[in-house]
């Protein structure tokens, strides 16, 4: 690969201070003296270095016929002032990677190097798993080969009473349905036809949503023996590698010190140091996170020690120094007390410098951010720079202050072009896959939001207890952790921690195919996210055939089952040619013997490769080895090269990245799609609830931020509906269960109950209006219908409470939240999908806030406009009004009139208790309504009652009814 393919103009970027290039971050700790890497200076220009070449590597044109992006054209003859966010830092403390400086680093290294040796923990065996076992105890080694985790089912004394209740209630169902369609209301034909229609709807997606939790289970994990098999005293561990992938977007509103905490729990995760590396993707290109992560990788230095050492959990400061409890229980050492306080007081100092970076970056200057020597920083314009990636930590001669290895962090930003499209995170995390394939090719990918830190230290290996099991892992595509959550208020009104889908909805899916992916804290096969089919199921050998004709072999299928593992070995032999062609064809590219290569790798199977997974011989070849881990004999230049060219916006054209590759488009829900698709590949997933959570993460509390939160995810179910990929056609033939897709047709087709919710939930306002209702007078029979159907619906909710583990107030407050949302943001969502696959009108979303500093759920308390609210405050402002006129009119009318005035009155309350969360929402901490809020739902309000009062349609138009009353007016 020749230097003619990159330009002069830099990728600017600065490195960590403790960390070194890209191009050695994998067995070198320097650069190599002819690498070709292009070098900044501490403040002059190297005489080495061409004019021309500065900072960062960026292709100036991409191979195979992709675009040209030069960057922008500074005047030599202006001076450009120097505007870097953290002026006083050293510049040698930056290392280098694709941003990259050479002046004063091996005097840095060196008087680095002379600190460790001061420093060092003297006597340190810390992370040797050998010792606590021995060779010679063949007990230990018999559970070394038992199986990693096992199935707990759920108890027969709980599943079996919940199962003969869905039955029963199946039957009340259709007795219930029996009975409304064969008793019109005649005098309210059109409100009985509309109620009928709306519970038939309800009923349907209550199937949907009941059988895919007919299977529940639950799972242990064994981590003793994972170390027992994995290692082994006195050898390397044999744990398999994993990438983190961290994502965020914009500091101002995903804040940094949320950030640097999650990346710090990664770093300082219980898994063995070599196996660990975690990149971090800044789609929006922000200095302010380049300079925070290259603070959080100096404080590592010192935090990650400190964790192992003392067996802290969990392993993010913010949350570890802020628990209130006793952090001196079951700690013996003398010291702890002392550098706890030592530790908490360089936390707060770096709390200080990350506040102080993020307070500068308010205010932007005119022309942009710049680096140390001048340089402009390429980020400054967001939708057009150049990608960039930085090693912070990892390589060798980089190490803890006690002189022990540490993790890899590696920043990554993508190359980012107007007129393409990115594809948001989706795209982002694409872009991961590939640039990681090429610097560490982890054979697993964890992936989780940038303010979703590492709760359980051990969380990786609970995921690798299933990926690494011999018998069960082959099949395992992605290891799915409940999302717990900090910082919601004790009541938890909006139903945030949602623990009614993660204790409940994800266990019964796990009894069947397995959990659907979430977005976040789940553990990726990486072999499945490139799209491949699941490895069919050993049977075990069968019988000697004796059908004749042999052909007709219809009692065994011993000759086609033949056939086809034939076929499998002859295309796993064709896999491993590829991979050693795809080696060899770098080796000669580092020879300078590209086209001697290409005519080499020039067949049918190479071109297949290139048109799934695009033109990076590198690239292709880490796709191709089982186990992960980068080729040997290839420089780390050329893989430096490699990395910043797949992350460029242009490589996944006329690929499959995006269809059958990785995180899958066409959605701004991206983790359903992508999990659908592996499914259908014939994929099994697990969920994994440790007994410690293993990840947690922070919610929107706010009542408009979650609702724009929920709006955004309905609109991504939305999306999928109306695509090729909806589960309603898309994947029959392939390895998808039916149960399971019952499940994924409920998760895109939720957003439509919104329809038929909110008008249920406007008819008891009209009947109380009206005098009319939507079922004649009720029989006893009826009333046996009515009451056996509110029986199984309570019993049905007490059994899923106890088998799941859920208490009451959260069962209750997701139901209320299910009206909340599906009357606003289900009902927004429905609407603006239909806009964008119809008119192709496009909606943005505005990430929503993660956190609140002024006091203790502040954030609950802070009103922000949206019209999200209006809805359902109608709905709110129009029930209360019908249960006013309706018990005026009893009270006018007398005894009498209270009997039919029951059921009208009963279904008002049952919308207005849904409500109430919402009430309390706009009321706020001051009991205070906001103005506007009030003003639009009441005009909105009167404007309906009368239309309705004009209208009317469920009043006989033959005028009013006379009866006989009986008395005779003419006697006197």
């Amino acid at each position: 690969m020749s230097e003619s393919l990159y330009s002069g103009r830099p990728n600017t970027g600065r490195g960590a201070n403790n960390g070194s290039g890209m191009a050695t971050n994998l067995e070198h700790g320097s650069a190599p003296q002819n690498s070709d890497i292009p070098l900044l200076t501490y403040g002059e220009e190297d005489p080495e270095i061409s004019s021309n070449s500065h900072a960062l590597i960026v292709p100036s044109h991409m191979n195979h016929g992709n675009r040209v992006h030069p960057m922008p054209y500074n005047d030599p003859s202006i001076p450009l002032q120097p505007r870097p966010m953290a002026p006083k830092k050293d510049i040698a403390v930056y290392g280098y990677g694709s941003v990259a400086w050479k002046d004063r680093m091996e005097e840095w290294k060196k008087r680095q190097s002379d600190k460790l040796q001061v420093v060092k923990h003297e006597g340190s065996n810390d992370g040797n798993f050998g010792d606590d076992f021995e060779d010679s105890d063949l007990p230990m080694m018999d559970e070394g080969r038992q199986p990693l985790s096992r199935k707990l089912p759920i108890p027969s004394s709980k599943i079996n009473p919940y199962r003969m209740i869905i039955v029963l209630r199946l039957v009340v169902l259709g007795l219930f349905f029996h009975y409304r369609i064969l008793h019109p209301v005649n005098d309210a034909y059109g409100l009985w036809l509309t109620s009928v229609i709306c519970e038939i709807w309800f009923a349907v997606s209550w199937i949907m949503d009941q059988f895919p939790k007919w299977y529940p289970i639950q799972r242990e994990t064994y981590l003793d023996r994972l170390s027992l098999r994995y290692e082994k005293e006195g050898k390397p561990s044999e744990l398999s590698s994993v990438d983190v992938f961290v994502s965020t977007v914009d500091p101002m509103k995903e804040p940094p010190l949320i950030t640097a905490n999650t990346v710090l729990s990664i770093l300082a995760v219980d898994y063995p140091v070599d196996k660990v590396a975690c990149y971090v993707s800044d789609d929006g290109a922000a200095m302010l996170t380049f300079e925070a992560l290259s603070e959080t990788s100096e404080f590592a230095r010192r935090w990650v020690p400190f964790c192992k050492k003392y067996n802290i959990e969990p392993r993010a400061p913010e949350w570890y120094f802020g628990q209130k409890m006793d952090y001196l229980k079951n700690k013996v050492h003398p010291a702890f007390v002392r550098e706890r306080r030592a530790m908490k007081r360089d936390y707060e100092e770096f709390k200080v410098r990350i506040n102080s970076l993020v307070a500068t970056a308010q205010k932007v200057p005119e022309d942009g951010w710049t680096m140390q020597d001048g340089t402009p920083w390429p980020g400054n314009n967001v939708r057009d720079h150049p990608g960039m990636i930085q090693v912070f930590l990892g390589q060798d001669g980089v190490r803890d202050v006690e002189g022990n290895e540490l993790p890899r962090l590696v920043y990554v930003s993508r190359e980012k072009r107007p007129g393409f499209d990115h594809h948001k995170k989706a795209g982002a995390m694409n872009a991961l896959v590939r640039a990681s394939a090429i610097i560490t090719n982890a054979p697993y990918l964890l992936n989780v939001d940038c303010d979703h830190y590492i709760n359980n230290s051990k969380a990786l290996r609970e995921a690798m207890c299933f990926m690494m099991d011999p018998q069960l892992g082959k099949k395992v595509c992605y290891v799915q952790f409940p999302q717990r959550f900090d910082g919601i208020d004790r009541h938890d009104r909006y139903s945030n921690r949602n623990v009614v889908f993660f204790d409940i909805n994800m266990k019964g899916l796990d009894g069947i195919q397995g959990p659907i992916y979430v977005g976040t804290g789940c553990v990726f096969r990486r072999y499945a996210l490139y799209g491949y089919d699941a490895p069919a199921k050993k049977k075990p050998p069968s019988k000697t055939c004796n059908c004749w004709p042999k052909w007709c072999c219809l009692c065994c299928g011993s000759r086609k089952k033949k056939n086809a593992n034939t076929k499998k070995e002859k295309k796993r032999k064709v896999k491993h040619s590829e991979a050693s062609k795809q080696i060899h064809a770098l080796e000669n590219i580092e020879a300078g013997n590209e086209g001697t290569n290409n005519e080499k790798t020039s067949n049918l199977t190479q071109t297949k490769l290139e048109k799934r997974f695009g033109q990076s011989p590198v690239f292709v070849a880490s796709t191709l080895l089982d186990n992960g881990g980068v080729p040997q004999g290839v420089s780390p230049a050329s893989l430096l090269k490699e990395a910043i060219q797949v992350i460029s916006c242009g490589y996944e054209d006329k690929t499959e990245w995006g269809k059958e590759v990785g995180w899958i488009y066409g959605s701004v829900t991206e983790d359903i799609l992508t999990g659908f698709k592996m499914h259908c590949h014939g994929w099994r997933s697990v969920y994994c609830i440790p007994k410690r959570p293993a990840f947690k993460g922070s919610a929107p509390i706010n009542l408009s931020d979650r609702l724009h939160q929920v709006l955004r995810w309905a609109l991504g179910s939305v999306e999928i509906f109306f695509s090729r990929h909806c589960p309603i056609w898309y994947g029959y033939g392939g390895g998808l269960k039916w149960l399971e897709r019952f499940s994924y047709i409920n998760s895109v087709v939720y957003p439509w109950t919104s329809l038929p919710l909110l008008v249920y939930c406007t008819l008891p306002a009209i009947c109380l209006l009206t005098g009319k209702f939507i079922v004649p007078e009720i029989s006893n029979y009826a009333s046996i219908v009515f009451m056996a159907l509110f029986i199984s619906i309570a019993a049905t909710g007490i059994l899923e409470m106890q088998w799941g583990g859920v208490s009451i107030d959260d069962w209750w407050r997701n139901e209320q939240f299910w009206v909340i949302g599906g009357v606003s943001s289900h009902l927004f969502a429905l609407f603006q999908g239909l806009l964008k696959v119809l008119a192709g009108v496009n909606t943005n979303f505005t990430v929503t806030s993660k956190a609140a500093d002024d006091g203790e759920f502040s954030e609950l308390y802070i009103f922000k406009w949206t019209s999200l609210l209006i809805p359902p405050m109608t709905l709110l402002i129009m029930n209360i009004v019908g249960v006013v006129v309706g018990v005026s009119d009893a009270i006018n009318n007398g005894y009498d009139s209270w009997g039919p005035l029951f059921g009208r009155l009963f279904f008002a309350l049952w919308v207005i208790l849904h409500l109430y969360p919402f009430l309390k929402g706009l009321l706020g901490k001051q009991d205070r309504m906001p103005t506007i809020i009030l003003v639009w739902s009441i005009l909105l309000a009167s404007i309906l009652t009368l239309m309705w009062v004009r209208i009317n349609p469920f009043v006989s138009r033959d005028g009013p009814v006379l009866e006989i009353c009986g008395l005779n007016c003419d006697e006197s």
